[in-house]
């Protein structure tokens, strides 16, 4: 099934050095790893292949290096049903790097190269106002240089664009772009750091998305890892749970969640029962290592839900 209207994702590319260890290594310290692989990865590239394997109908906004690896990450998007006409080449840049650590309990710890993500420049996005303005929903998050992304946001706005911000890394923002936010998907320690409130249970989550609604963005989500997710609609607020499974690697579990949850949102689903096909995405993703290699297809995720009822 294809969404109607098409998803704009704006964000990250990165090849993914994937290093599982017991346990992560104390300063100083160096640690023998049981696995490594290398992955296409990229909070951007993660939440577009997330949407294009879940059925959207998907153009997405990048940059890659002039180098192999970019050349490979093209090419595998789009066997992802992931439309790359807008995906750049820049050039005298390697493609965009990550380092992962990943621990026996699936818990991860990264370091990033930005590389060729830094050439997505405002003017790079300018050149894109005509997809953007075409399209349905705009789904961007925080490994773009921040004033790129706050133009896709003006654009977006502009045209009356659905825009979602999945606000990650964790980092402060201005009004500026939060103001021009329809919804926002934070974790715990994102929503902590944009509004200085530790959320620890679903009072401290409705204390959070209280000042993100003040701050104009109309829904909040706030992804709570095992215990799902809180979903607060112009300050009416409730728990949606998410699906128990044994997480292996929560790499791309974000970003999973999001991709699968604008293929939803775009197919008219509620608002709740888009959050569920999302949790679904992001349980059989957490199940298997890596970031990309980890995210479902559609037809596992609707096998998924059909067990659950």
């Amino acid at each position: 099934m294809k969404t109607t209207g098409q998803l704009v994702v704006l964000g990250s590319i990165n090849a993914d050095h994937i290093l599982n260890l017991d346990r992560f290594p104390a300063s100083g310290e160096t640690l023998t790893g049981r696995h490594y692989q290398v992955a296409f990865g990229g909070k951007g590239a993660n939440q577009a292949v997330a949407a294009g394997r879940s059925g959207a109908d998907i153009a997405f906004i990048a940059c890659v290096g002039d180098d192999e690896v970019g050349a490979r990450v093209r090419h595998q998007l789009q066997q992802d049903r992931v439309d790359v006409a807008s995906v750049s080449v820049a050039a005298g840049e390697a493609t965009g790097v990550a380092l992962i650590f990943v621990n026996d309990a699936g818990e991860n710890v990264i370091g990033i190269h930005a590389g060729a993500n830094g050439r997505l420049s405002p003017q790079r996005v300018e050149a894109e106002r005509e997809r953007i303005s075409m399209a349905r929903a705009l789904l961007m998050q925080l490994e773009s240089p921040p004033e790129s992304v706050l133009a896709a946001a003006r654009i977006a706005r502009r045209y009356g664009v659905l825009t979602v911000l999945n606000p990650a890394p964790a980092s402060a923002l201005p009004d500026e772009l939060l103001a021009l936010v329809d919804i926002i998907t934070p974790n715990e320690t994102e929503a902590e750091t944009l509004t200085g409130v530790a959320v620890k249970d679903d009072a401290s989550a409705a204390q959070a998305a209280a000042i993100l609604h003040k701050k104009g963005i109309p829904t909040v989500l706030i992804t709570l890892g095992r215990r799902g997710v809180w979903m607060s609609e112009n300050g009416k607020g409730q728990r949606i749970a998410g699906f128990a499974v044994k997480a292996v690697d929560t790499i791309a579990a974000g970003d999973t969640f999001n991709g699968a949850l604008l293929t939803a949102i775009l197919e008219n689903k509620s608002l709740p029962d888009a959050i569920r096909f999302a949790h679904a995405a992001a349980a059989i993703a957490v199940t298997r290592q890596g970031a990309q290699p980890s995210v479902p297809w559609r037809e596992e995720i609707d096998a998924f839900l059909a067990k659950q009822r």
